[in-house]
């Protein structure tokens, strides 16, 4: 018998834009978990200080956080195949003079821009923290408008009837990436050495991580130039202005009362403990596991755990289902505080790669539920709107809690942050389960429900 799924399925493996954007999208997530893992493990190699590791996570994140609407408004006015192409080649660059400055084997680097204009750096100083702070902004920067540009160029390269299966493909790609790429950066870092007086005595691992993100970009740069994009539909409306588009979108989550108060306890929760995870789990791989590859081994049970979480979800989500969407999302957290409480007290890898492992399980799972209950909800000419306000609440948030996560640690221990993170999720889900009507949002039809009073 024909299956129309199967036929579906080797209709979008055929296709030409998707092959392309599917060899790209590969590498290129492939080298971002690289820098993910190195570029934190770097700071801690060269200072050892927490606080400046929370500082580095900020640079990279507020930007991306702050502009990331403005990205968004300037890739609906011009080609989103162009916007992530500068975004992919700018990224290229701010990698390749990292991995050059990491390195730091010749007196003098000299870039020729064009006959007439030559570029040179000095590279006799050792590689030092105003050279990452500075990076770490660009590359921020720089991701606050590919990230729009990224997740907007599917509708415009692949056909309609076979956008539900590309993304399928590649949300399970990114996250096979999220197992591999720590694995991979694991094994890098361990060859890694601290020579002290701020100099990465062996820098090999480093400098592999971050080179190979470097031609990460540029190969996905090329593969994205074999895209052929399709003809955009016309607009009927008038155009809006950058301004009041975004409050267009910030209006329609604040008058849906359901939107507004998980976006307020998302928003909550990522400002107290979002970040603090990004910055504690590099220290406790440095300071409690003695070892590099333990904090790839960290990320990629993290990364495995979520990619099973996200499978339980699409094949048994329903079946699972003991309760409203807002009851579980509340359960689910106060669980996830409970995981995070004795990550401090661990004595050896396995243990926190146990830890790791069930709580990207519940994290992925949760963010299935999650996505489909935004789009359920949201009308869809204004999901693109209403997605970039979700991110904006993770992505500029989260850095501060990171940054503050960074300064805590030089005040208590490691396992005093662990506790007393798994804590306060533990109270934020259960005051939000007595005091709000969070636990009365429903799962079916959203955008149907009434909205809890």
């Amino acid at each position: 018998m024909d299956d129309p799924k199967k036929r579906q399925r080797a209709a979008l493996m055929r296709d030409h834009n998707f092959k392309w954007l599917l060899r790209g999208g590969v590498i290129s997530m492939l080298g971002d978990q690289l820098t993910m893992v190195a570029l934190p493990w770097l700071v801690l190699k060269l200072t050892g200080d927490t606080l400046a590791l929370g500082f580095v996570i900020a640079l990279m994140s507020i930007p991306r956080a702050v502009f990331i609407l403005i990205g968004g408004a300037v890739v609906d006015r011009y080609s989103p195949k162009r916007v992530l192409m500068l975004s992919k080649y700018t990224n290229a660059l701010l990698l390749g003079v990292l991995t050059l400055l990491v390195l730091n084997n010749q007196p003098t680097l000299t870039l020729s821009l064009s006959a007439s204009l030559t570029l040179t750096i000095d590279m006799n100083a050792h590689l030092t923290l105003m050279l990452i702070y500075v990076l770490a902004f660009g590359i921020g920067l720089a991701q606050a408008f590919g990230i729009p540009s990224g997740t907007s160029i599917m509708p415009q390269a692949i056909a309609a009837e076979h956008l539900q299966g590309a993304n399928g493909v590649l949300m399970g790609l990114r996250q096979v990436s999220m197992l591999i790429g720590p694995l991979l950066a694991a094994g890098l870092l361990a060859i890694s050495g601290s020579g002290g007086d701020g100099v990465v005595a062996d820098a090999r691992g480093l400098a592999f991580a971050f080179g190979f993100d470097c031609l990460s970009f540029l190969v996905s740069a090329w593969t994205l130039s074999k895209v052929g994009m399709l003809k955009a539909p016309e607009h009927n409306e008038a155009p809006q202005s950058v301004l009041r588009s975004v409050g267009a979108g910030l209006m329609m989550v604040w008058n849906d009362v359901p939107l507004r108060l998980c976006f307020i306890y998302w928003g909550t929760v990522s400002l107290f403990i979002g970040g603090a995870m990004q910055v504690a789990l590099p220290v406790l791989a440095s300071e409690k596991l003695h070892g590099a590859s333990a904090f790839g081994l960290l990320m990629g049970a993290n990364g495995a755990g979520m990619l099973l979480g996200m499978a339980v979800a699409a094949v048994a989500g329903a079946r699972l289902r003991f309760a409203s969407f807002g009851t579980v999302l509340l359960v689910g957290d106060a669980i996830a505080g409970v995981l995070v409480m004795p990550l401090g007290a661990v004595q050896a890898p396995w243990q926190a790669c146990a830890l790791m492992l069930a709580l990207g399980l519940l994290s992925g799972y949760m963010q299935i539920n999650v996505f489909t209950w935004i789009q359920r909800r949201v009308p869809p000419h204004m999901m693109g709107r209403a997605m970039s306000i979700f991110m904006f609440i993770f992505m500029g948030l989260a850095p501060l809690s990171a940054a503050g996560a960074g300064w805590v640690l030089t005040k208590i221990s490691l396992s005093q942050l662990f506790l007393g993170g798994g804590i306060i999720l533990v109270v934020f889900a259960t005051l939000a389960y007595l005091l709000t009507p969070i636990r009365a949002i429903s799962n079916d039809n959203a955008a149907n429900n009434p909205q809890p009073q």
